[in-house]
């Protein structure tokens, strides 16, 4: 029975902080990682995600999808040779709290025509 491939994958931060590195298979889904990232984010950071779809992982100038495996991904496995694969996590806050945010402007507006008629 052969072993399944390991790989290191540490977690860049939009500061250049990191986090990890973490050992995961090649089986490993994208949202396994993300699961992870949420739970172990550092304590006093300015952005902080609050649910896994605020996070995006991108390898290799790629946004990774939640479905695919890390296997999928395309990630270099054989060019690793034991080193460590390096993410950026891009932390994106939803979009329903800022539209419910917005200021909506009710009053009326004046009709202006500018037309002219010669």
């Amino acid at each position: 029975m052969q072993e399944e491939a390991l790989v290191d994958i540490k977690f860049r931060l939009y500061d250049g902080s990191e986090i990890g590195p973490f050992r995961y298979s090649a089986t490993s889904t994208v949202d396994m990682l993300k699961q992870r990232i949420v739970s172990d984010w550092p304590k006093g950071k300015t952005v902080i995600p609050k649910a896994m779809n605020e996070v995006k992982l991108i390898s290799s100038g790629k946004i990774l999808e939640n479905n695919k495996t890390v296997g999928q991904c395309n990630i270099p496995f054989g060019e690793v040779a034991g080193g460590i694969i390096i993410m950026h996590v891009v932390v994106q806050p939803s979009l329903a709290k800022t539209k419910t945010e917005k200021k909506i402007d009710d009053s009326p507006r004046k009709i202006v025509c500018s037309c002219s008629i010669l």
